[in-house]
């Protein structure tokens, strides 16, 4: 019996007006120094998604598809990290963990809005791998700017559609206490174990539409990598092959590890998101992997470090430049 049922039979139907997010409390020692963690990390998230969209618009050289892909990532990146690491910033220094009722409404739609679009964006990221590498006489009419704005906004036209049927799921359900949500934001697992009555239909929506949004994204991404892999092996130039790699390499490992950690917490039948190992595994997907972002897309890829490399020689040696010549 979960603690919203048993509050349930012993009579308790007072509405919840607030919710308590316990967060990291079981290490009440090390609050300060995990506020220290953590503010770092989100730092290096913003400046370093900042930074990569900054480039990406900046330099003419980086106006492909594959980089315009690459910047909305990071605008992602920085949302979704931006929905949790604050408040979660906040708990750790203050003695009010407390999260009114409508500001866990409003977490958990901007949350699963921004995790959901990225899920399809990464699928469109390896649709645009796979036509440049095995159709590659046909990329510039295929994928035409009109193309990517379209994937971007299917993207959000999923992230909005599972953020609708997700949060109505979970707020549909009565919540007449206890109100302390075991994790460090609004997660829909740990909310639905806090609701009174029969939460198995609940669950079972959850399971279905995660489901839906992480393996057939997924399946399209693997689908995409296997013939890209294929036209990879039957490539003639060792130079060749050698950049095609370098750049799907960061693509793939960025998707394991995101679908990876999604896919333990939503889509097993009975969860992962218990206690302190469901936080910890939510602390990759929604902290570190938008840092890690920015970081395994420019050391894997020639033509963001060369880039970067050019805005620097301006910005520590303007003299150098010639007057009236900006390079691209």
């Amino acid at each position: 019996m979960t603690p919203g049922e048993l509050a349930l039979a012993n009579g308790n139907r007072t509405p919840v007006t607030e919710f308590i997010l316990l967060g990291f409390s079981s290490y009440a020692d090390l609050q300060e120094l995990l506020f220290v963690a953590f503010l770092l990390i989100y730092a290096i998230t913003v400046l370093g998604n900042l930074g990569m969209m900054a480039l990406i618009f900046t330099d003419s050289r980086l106006h492909s598809p594959m980089y315009f892909f690459l910047s909305v990532l990071s605008f992602l990146d920085i949302c979704y990290s931006s929905v949790v690491t604050p408040k979660l910033l906040v708990n750790f220094l203050a003695s009010d963990k407390t999260i009114s009722f409508e500001g866990c409404v409003v977490q958990l739609i901007f949350f699963v809005v921004h995790v959901t679009a990225e899920s399809f964006l990464l699928a469109s990221m390896a649709y645009d791998r796979f036509v440049a590498i095995c159709q590659p006489l046909h990329y510039g009419s295929v994928m035409t700017k009109e193309t990517c704005v379209q994937l971007v906004a299917a993207s959000y036209a999923f992230g909005g559609a599972n953020s609708a049927i997700q949060t109505g799921n979970v707020f549909a359900l009565p919540f007449c206490g206890p109100n302390q949500v075991t994790h460090y934001f609004c997660d829909i697992p740990p909310l639905l174990r806090l609701a009174c009555g029969n939460t198995a239909t609940a669950g079972l929506v959850l399971y279905i539409f995660s489901a839906l949004v992480t393996l057939l994204p997924a399946a399209g991404i693997l689908t995409s990598y296997s013939l890209v892999l294929v036209a990879i092996g039957r490539m003639r130039s060792a130079a060749g092959r050698e950049k095609a790699l370098s750049t799907c390499a960061s693509h793939f490992l960025a998707i394991a590890i995101f679908y990876g950690t999604v896919v333990f917490t939503y889509v097993q039948p009975h969860g992962s998101s218990n206690g302190t190992n469901g936080q910890i595994v939510s602390v990759f997907y929604t902290i570190i992997i938008p840092m890690l972002n920015p970081f395994i897309y420019s050391l894997r890829n020639k033509e963001v470090k060369d880039a970067l490399e050019r805005k620097l020689q301006v910005s520590i040696f303007p003299c150098r430049v010639p007057q009236g010549y900006l390079p691209e």
